[in-house]
């Protein structure tokens, strides 16, 4: 993977079950591919607020969020993240 830098993936839930299961597949999607990523949980409602996001799970690929209120498969999340990684 040619990324010039680290994606910063962040995935925003207050610590409910899907929200855990996110951040989970998420880590799996990024170690199965290889992806050149940092994966965070933000749990703080305020933080999440910031994101203007209402619903979780949610997740946010360098700033832009690109889920919300939903838990995605893992080839969606796939997606996601290739949309970032190859630019």
């Amino acid at each position: 993977m040619n990324s010039l830098m680290t994606l910063d993936i962040k995935i925003l839930g207050p610590g409910c079950p899907k929200c855990k299961t996110l951040e989970k597949l998420t880590k799996e999607v990024v170690a199965e591919n290889n992806f050149d990523a940092t994966v965070s949980k933000v749990e703080d409602i305020m933080e999440i607020m910031t994101y203007n996001v209402l619903s979780t799970p949610s997740m946010v690929i360098n700033k832009q969020v690109v889920i919300k209120g939903m838990l995605p498969s893992k080839d969606e999340i796939k997606k996601q993240i290739e949309k970032f990684a190859n630019g």
